[in-house]
């Protein structure tokens, strides 16, 4: 199974739990599991990740179309099934608007085309003003789960090894 991952796992992850100045094993990890084909993102998420402008977005630029991958043939199709669910799900239409425009709907529907589970920090949510990733997961079918089910799932160790 491989993960897509949304920008907030790895804005967060710098923010709070894995800052890449104490805590490289999880980047390491993410460069390993990329390097077997089991951890990817897409473009849009690094472009998000870019406008930040700090170490976040120098390792992000430092991973290339490896890691943020590019939209292919296969993701056609899909942006149009995420955006027809988009738009008859009841969401009010500037929900829908925001929704179409942002890296969100394109992680959704490359997800779909190759069979991704799609990771990120959202919840599920009732409310019609804003489309949650794992809302339009649920609606076109795909999986998706916290980036903890996934280190978990993976059984990822960050184990202290000896000062540098």
């Amino acid at each position: 199974m491989a993960y897509l991952l949304d920008a907030n796992v790895f804005i967060q992850a710098k923010n709070l739990h894995y800052g890449l100045d104490f805590c490289p094993a999880f980047w390491e990890w993410m460069i390993s599991k990329n390097g077997s084909k089991e951890v990817f993102s897409i473009q849009k998420v690094e472009d998000e990740v870019a406008a930040g402008a700090d170490e976040l977005a120098d390792w992000a630029a430092k991973r290339g179309k490896g890691f943020f991958l590019t939209p292919d043939a296969a993701v056609v199709p899909t942006l149009g099934t995420v955006s027809t669910w988009a738009t008859g799900a009841g969401y009010e239409p500037a929900a829908v608007n925001t929704f179409l425009q942002v890296a969100d709907y394109y992680l959704v529907a490359h997800a779909l085309a190759h069979g991704h589970t799609v990771v990120t920090h959202e919840i599920p949510a009732a409310s019609t003003k804003k489309i949650k990733i794992p809302n339009a997961c649920i609606g076109v079918g795909i999986k998706f789960m916290t980036p903890f089910e996934m280190l978990r799932k993976e059984r990822a160790r960050f184990v202290l090894g000896k000062a540098a």
